[in-house]
């Protein structure tokens, strides 16, 4: 499959998860692709397994965007598609939350995303495809998500914005917001096999479709939104949990 054949694919975030997944999807149907991460070690050996370029870039480091727009530039010339994949989580109270969380959530999430964009748009060719991942968090409400949910909902505020602006220029500008998902799940830190298990089962229950996502579903939604199939989708918000916002 070629449906992204000759074209440069920048995925940050890349070495695991949905981001990994992502490029193997774009790399399988014929794109160019880098991929960034903050661990050089981890990075790189991502790259190696997926045959495709590294670049060592920290999405909360302003300085490290700069330098990864221009090295993609100097290197590539320009970018067909922006997947801003990099992200992290956490939990807690507005009561109890700290500044320390707050920033470390929001400057990834939140301000390296949009700044991500924001020194790529000049990299950018005209027609290009640009995917924020986002979250169905940002249209639900739970306990102890308020500043990732925050994070997440303001991104989707950006997408429509820059949706606007960048369509003088047939940029399409769309996001993708998945739910709960497989590898998320396990990657969470000291919970045993049966644990796992068991919180699997309790989410899965409060998902209509009764299933987990995965990270090639997500992969292959981005796949999509980065092809001429969708030339006439942009300003969207691409809901992917099996229901679990309508539960």
């Amino acid at each position: 499959m070629d449906n992204l054949k000759n074209k440069v694919a920048v995925i940050t975030g890349g070495n695991s998860g949905i981001g990994y997944a992502t490029a193997k999807q774009l790399k399988e149907q014929g794109a160019t692709v880098i991929i960034t991460g903050r661990r050089k070690e981890a990075i790189d050996k991502a790259a190696q397994e997926l045959g495709v370029t590294a670049i060592v870039a920290d999405q909360s480091n302003i300085t490290d965007i700069e330098n990864l727009a221009s090295k993609v530039k100097e290197d590539f010339g320009s970018v067909d598609i922006l997947f801003i994949n990099a992200g992290i989580t956490g939990a807690t109270t507005i009561e109890q939350a700290t500044e320390d969380l707050f920033d470390s959530i929001i400057n990834i999430n939140f301000k390296g995303a949009y700044f991500t964009l924001s020194k790529f748009i000049p990299v950018l060719k005209d027609g290009a495809s640009v995917v924020f991942l986002s979250s169905n968090t940002a249209s639900m409400s739970y306990a102890g998500t308020s500043i990732y949910s925050s994070s997440k909902t303001a991104l989707n505020a950006v997408m429509k914005i820059a949706a606007l602006e960048l369509a003088p220029r047939k940029i399409r500008v769309n996001s993708v917001s998945p739910g709960p998902t497989e590898t998320e799940i396990m990657k969470k830190i000291g919970l045993n096999e049966a644990e796992v298990k068991t919180l699997m089962n309790t989410i899965v229950d409060k998902i209509p479709l009764k299933q987990m996502g995965t990270s090639e579903d997500v992969a292959k939604m981005v796949a999509y939104l980065s092809s001429d199939a969708s030339k006439f989708i942009t300003g969207a918000d691409f809901l992917m949990d099996g229901g679990m916002v309508l539960a």
